[in-house]
């Protein structure tokens, strides 16, 4: 039978669970900072949460603190020290009451999952990883203290009293000794296990300014939680690009700003050399994804990009996701050249028009709903 306090903490955590559920589109929409701690938790702020309390009637009702005496006298003889009235003003409005929740990977990842109906992913039919586990499901003799094992340790130090006829019932003191020690042990198992790599392209020329970026910086963060939260292994890539394309950190990819001109097809030529060097398909899931505002140099341009997608980019991935970022400066022509040669249901490409913060969610749904 589960502890009252288990119970409660439990409750407790399904009404935090739904309350950033409820406000899911606004942490989203409003880029709330979600901080990541280590590589499965992450701290959520939120308002805090009221606890149920007792409310007094109206005064002709009667009851407690309906005695006699004026407004403003001291309650129960308490005052100043000094003898005199409290001084200075009362605040107006009311104060900040934030507290942080700290939630798992899986937990985030499910409340996203139930807020877009998002299916687990189904990896393609490649060839899983190896990897080698520490399961602590044994039992040894040696090991450090951290890993002792306190209840086979004290069942053992009573079976040898016992054996031994020093235990006495009426006064059961049972003290271990070095040879009573007991630990758990592991034991190493080779699992399989699928891998991914997210390789992220974002334009950066003059047309795409800090709120475009802000935007697929919020987007590629709930992206990254989902696919964390299906794969084991997941490496992530990024790739900056105007005229020409460079490999960069994520630092770096969120804050560099160029002013020249955009070739698209730089960016699709080194995924395509990224892919090649580092990702036998046979191995891994590919998700590529671009971001723009969809300017492109020339024509002859988005041909050599929609030559790379069909050859080099398409056949290996999972999916390709093409996001284009909404921007006063940008002509949107790259997703019509997309979709006039592809259409609206290809099998391997998925395009989405993200016009501003409130739009990213569904943009989510759009890269991540099909479940591949």
């Amino acid at each position: 039978m589960d502890h009252p306090i288990k119970r409660d903490h439990a409750r407790f955590r399904k009404i935090v669970k739904g309350r950033i559920r409820d406000n899911l589109r606004k942490y989203v929409s409003q880029g709330q900072q979600i901080i990541p701690k280590g590589s499965d938790k992450f701290t959520i702020p939120m308002p805090t949460i009221e606890t149920p309390r007792f409310k007094f009637g109206d005064k002709s009702q009667g009851g407690a603190g309906q005695g006699q005496g004026e407004p403003g006298d001291p309650v129960d003889g308490q005052q100043d020290p000094n003898g005199q009235p409290g001084q200075g003003e009362a605040g107006e409005g009311e104060g900040n009451k934030e507290l942080e929740v700290e939630l798992s990977l899986e937990e985030l990842a499910k409340i996203l999952g139930d807020e877009l109906e998002l299916p687990n992913i189904q990896p393609k039919g490649k060839k899983s990883l190896q990897s080698t586990v520490d399961r602590y499901t044994n039992i040894g003799t040696a090991g450090p203290d951290s890993l002792r094992h306190l209840r086979r340790t004290y069942k053992q130090a009573l079976k040898r009293q016992i054996a031994m006829e020093s235990y006495d019932p009426e006064n059961p003191v049972v003290v271990p000794i070095r040879r009573d020690f007991r630990y758990r042990a592991s034991d190493t198992k080779v699992e399989m296990q699928n891998a991914a790599v997210v390789i992220y392209m974002m334009d950066v020329s003059g047309s795409m300014g800090d709120e475009q970026k802000e935007i697929v910086r919020t987007e590629s963060f709930w992206i990254n939680l989902w696919l964390k939260s299906q794969y084991k292994n997941i490496q992530i890539r990024y790739i900056i690009h105007d005229a020409t394309a460079k490999e960069v950190d994520e630092q770096t990819f969120f804050r560099t700003r160029e002013s020249g001109g955009t070739l698209i097809s730089s960016a699709f030529t080194l995924c395509k050399e990224i892919i090649d060097k580092d990702y036998d398909p046979n191995q891994w899931n590919i998700y590529p994804f671009h971001f723009s505002d969809g300017d492109n140099w020339s024509a002859d341009d988005t041909k050599i990009c929609l030559e790379l997608l069909d050859k080099s980019i398409l056949p290996v991935s999972n999916t390709f996701c093409y996001g284009q970022v909404e921007s006063r400066y940008g002509s949107g022509q790259f997703y019509k050249d997309l979709l006039a040669h592809y259409g609206n249901e290809h099998e391997q490409l998925i395009l989405s028009k993200i016009k501003n913060k409130e739009s990213i969610l569904d943009s989510i749904k759009d890269f991540l709903g099909k479940g591949k």
